[in-house]
């Protein structure tokens, strides 16, 4: 049985039900590949592995996890959106250890102590609960399991504020200190953060090369 969604979580359904009816999930993958692929670096992937991407839209991220984790391993999408879960369950692809659930972010369909890694692109600063989101994060890991959340609308990004004006739902509008934070609250251990920058040298820099990646483990 589905878990129940809140009003607030309808409203995040209902939002990305229609970004997936316009076909943002591939822009996602564009704007957001390189950014990912340097997230990836500091996971350290191995063959077998069993991962989670929370927030995965149509898969692009959890297809490139598969990959990394190869046919031994597992990698999982979740997302509220049931449309964006519908695309990413459809694309083709020879790749047979992949799974997309579904579900509201707080309320993971998967059994304690589970998951090596979790990962988010551009997805937790819309949980109206990042702490409860937290914390299930936490049950599903398996212990010293890390934590990486990839988000590029933080306080450090200039571009973020036009972006949020852009938004039907609210998010968590955060510096890169108040994301850290929160994780050491919620009890994870080796709380930090990194940045992504632009190249300098780059004269019009892709307004997703700005990122923040907080990172921590299960203790």
């Amino acid at each position: 049985m589905s878990e129940a969604l809140t009003p607030e979580e309808q409203k995040l359904r209902t939002e990305f039900n229609d970004w997936a009816a316009h076909g943002k999930g591939a822009s996602m993958a564009r704007h957001h590949r390189a950014i990912t692929e340097r997230m990836f670096a500091r996971i350290g992937f191995a063959p077998g592995d069993r991962v989670l991407d929370l927030g995965c839209g149509s898969g692009w991220a959890t297809r490139l996890a598969a990959e990394r984790v190869g046919p031994q391993g597992l990698a999982v999408g979740v997302d509220v959106s049931d449309a964006m879960i519908a695309q990413a369950a459809d694309a083709e692809s020879p790749l047979h250890n992949t799974r997309f659930v579904a579900s509201p972010a707080d309320h993971i369909p998967w059994s304690n102590n589970f998951f090596r890694s979790v990962f988010s692109v551009e997805s937790f600063y819309y949980y109206p609960d990042p702490r409860a989101v937290l914390d299930e994060l936490k049950r599903v890991l398996v212990p010293g399991g890390g934590l990486f959340l990839l988000m590029c609308l933080y306080t450090g990004n200039p571009n973020a504020k036009s972006w949020i004006q852009q938004l039907a739902v609210p998010v968590q509008y955060k510096s890169t200190e108040e994301w850290r934070a929160l994780l050491a609250d919620a009890g994870w251990a080796d709380a930090r953060i990194e940045e992504f920058r632009p190249d300098p040298a780059d004269k019009e820099p892709d307004e997703h090369a700005y990122a923040c990646l907080a990172m921590a483990r299960k203790p």
